[in-house]
């Protein structure tokens, strides 16, 4: 795996980004962590599309999604490591 299929901007994030196009689910994803340039491996756990995010840790209802390192909204729903995390389970906090 060369070129990487998720990325975290910072160390403190919990959700990252799917950059390559038909992400399927058992994929062994290489996850760059854009701060740092660090990287680890990470299984998904569904198909997610590009552009949408995935969690890096089980995400339970009412936790915060971190990206960028900051707050992106609250979990109405659970997100398993690895598992899609988009409108179905993740909404912002302003309304």
């Amino acid at each position: 795996m060369s070129h990487p299929h998720l990325l975290v901007h910072d160390a403190r994030d919990n959700v990252g980004v799917v950059v390559v196009e038909g992400l399927e689910a058992g994929t062994k994803m290489l996850c760059v962590v854009t701060h740092d340039d660090s990287s680890f491996e990470l299984i998904a756990a569904a198909d997610v599309p590009i552009g949408h995010k995935i969690a890096l840790t089980d995400l339970s209802e009412g936790d915060t999604a971190i990206k960028y390192g900051e707050d992106i909204g609250k979990m109405v729903g659970p997100a398993e490591k690895g598992g899609h995390v988009h409108t179905h389970n993740l909404k912002t906090k302003r309304w």
